[in-house]
């Protein structure tokens, strides 16, 4: 399963999605409750996230975390891993 998190309302990530056909969930993380947890942000008044990705496994563990993320090359790293 594949979904994002955004700092964004929900409908502003289904504006989002819709305007660039995006085909994953986008989860609204507007009290960036899911920031704090997976260091995405520092605080909760951060306005933006840090782009990072996780890898989580069925057992509900992290896998692999990439602290930086290229999206030209981002796919063919996770695509590697899994």
């Amino acid at each position: 399963m594949i979904f994002g998190v955004s700092f964004d309302s929900a409908d502003e990530n289904a504006a989002f999605a819709k305007k660039f056909d995006f085909p994953y969930q986008l989860l609204a993380d507007t009290d960036r409750s899911i920031g704090l947890a997976y260091g995405a942000c520092d605080s909760p008044s951060d306005q933006h996230a840090r782009r990072i990705s996780y890898i989580i496994g069925p057992d509900g563990s992290i896998t692999h975390a990439f602290e930086k993320v290229d999206a030209s090359t981002h796919p063919n790293e996770v695509l590697g891993l899994i």
